[in-house]
């Protein structure tokens, strides 16, 4: 939902008042949500996959810490520093959070950064549409440290939009001195919209999230918001502890997630100047620039160019071509998933495969510290799903010629 300067007093306050009324009895997928033209954004969902790694020096840093215990704290410490992408910087400025674009299945979309941590590659691929699910695959390739992980959406409406996030993610870490790597498991905060009234939508996150480790820690991240009466908007604690000891804290994190953070040695009570290890301020450390491919040499699924009719559209207010590019997508999607059915066969995903009959391993050993069911909630999400390596070599080496591609982008665009 990316930010803009369009507020609902510009655009009609009436069409404000009928989205809020057709939100009132919502409950369901949060993507179906018919929205008023002024709060469309012009990026795809599978676009927010990137939000992971704006830091790869974070995102690369654990695997070059010996102590198993500190690791965990530098895994908490970059996924402390992902929360203001995720989830604020496209409304931070102007509070103004927009409705993004509902992927197709098969949609990609792929990048990489460039800086300090080496080469740090992307892959987002949404694996399925009904339910919506979007799949990820991110790795800093001179470290080997690499994420993956999907995640869904489910939305009520009382009194605001509350968003429940369904997914998680796993983190790989190769240890220094070890051959076996650490296995960290992420599950995702739940968040709801608030400014909905005044027409200036930005998130907050609440509850609590979680990341255990394969080498016996575990950290809980509480989320408080600002309240109504008091308290500082984004406001966050976090505690690492010997898993299943969550009285032992070993490291306590406090703060705000879309501004900075300090972590202290030992429980909040001891919180001094002698106890602060480390600390976080994002005005401090810019982000690395996300490299994409040009969009003439992209593939026809990658988002950028797949949406770029929409997305010019959307930029110059011409609503009537932004409706007859997106249903010129919707009807080659439909007209596709007929034509599979018809012929018996499903979508292959390029660099996802779904988990097997088999159980997962990280999930049988991991998934009961942070109430992650074995089958990953795959019921939700389409499967419970993987990055797939082979199939990831394999689209390496494809090239697709000018006439392949115009092909593709005919049968499942319609363009």
């Amino acid at each position: 939902m990316e930010s803009g300067t369009a507020t609902p007093q510009a655009n009609g306050g009436g069409s404000w008042s009928a989205f809020l009324k057709s939100i009132a009895s919502f409950n369901g997928d949060l993507s179906s949500l018919t929205a008023p033209p002024f709060i469309l954004s012009s990026t795809s969902l599978t676009e927010f996959s990137s939000y992971w790694a704006e830091h790869p020096s974070a995102f690369a840093a654990p695997a070059r810490e010996p102590d198993a215990a500190k690791r965990a704290v530098l895994v908490l410490k970059w996924f402390l520093t992902t929360l203001k992408q995720q989830y604020a910087s496209r409304s931070e400025q102007y509070g103004n959070e927009k409705k993004p674009l509902n992927p197709f299945l098969g949609e990609l979309f792929l990048g990489k950064w460039e800086d300090d941590a080496g080469t740090t590659e992307l892959i987002s691929e949404q694996v399925s549409h009904h339910p919506p699910a979007t799949a990820y695959s991110i790795t800093n390739v001179p470290t080997g440290v690499h994420l993956e992980g999907y995640n869904a959406q489910k939305a009520s409406f009382s009194k605001t939009i509350n968003v429940k996030q369904i997914g998680h993610a796993v983190l790989t870490v190769p240890a220094p001195g070890s051959d076996v790597p650490d296995k960290y498991l992420i599950t995702l905060p739940s968040l709801h919209i608030e400014g909905l009234i005044f027409g200036s939508p930005f998130i907050e996150l609440d509850g609590a999230s979680y990341i255990t480790s394969s080498t016996g820690f575990t950290a809980k991240i509480d989320y408080s918001g600002k309240g109504w009466l008091s308290g500082k908007k984004n406001s966050f604690t976090a505690a690492l502890y010997p898993t299943g000891k969550e009285k032992e804290v070993l490291f306590n994190v406090s703060g705000q997630w879309t501004k900075s953070f300090e972590i202290y040695a030992g429980a909040a009570k001891h919180n001094s100047k002698s106890s602060l290890v480390d600390s976080w301020d994002p005005e401090k450390t810019p982000m690395s620039e996300l490299i994409v491919a040009p969009i003439e040499k992209q593939h026809p699924l990658e988002s950028r160019k797949a949406w770029a009719k929409v997305a010019a559209g959307i930029a110059s207010g011409n609503m009537d071509a932004v409706a007859a590019e997106k249903s010129k997508i919707e009807m080659a999607q439909r007209e596709m998933r007929a034509k599979e059915k018809a012929e018996g066969r499903l979508w292959q995903r390029r660099y996802f495969s779904v988990g097997t009959d088999a159980a997962d391993a990280v999930l049988t050993k991991l998934g009961a510290v942070v109430g992650v069911p074995v089958h990953g909630d795959a019921d939700k999400t389409g499967g419970l799903w993987r990055f797939d390596r082979s199939k990831a070599d394999k689209v390496r080496n494809e090239a697709l010629s000018e006439e392949e591609a115009q092909k593709l982008a005919k049968e499942l665009l319609g363009q």
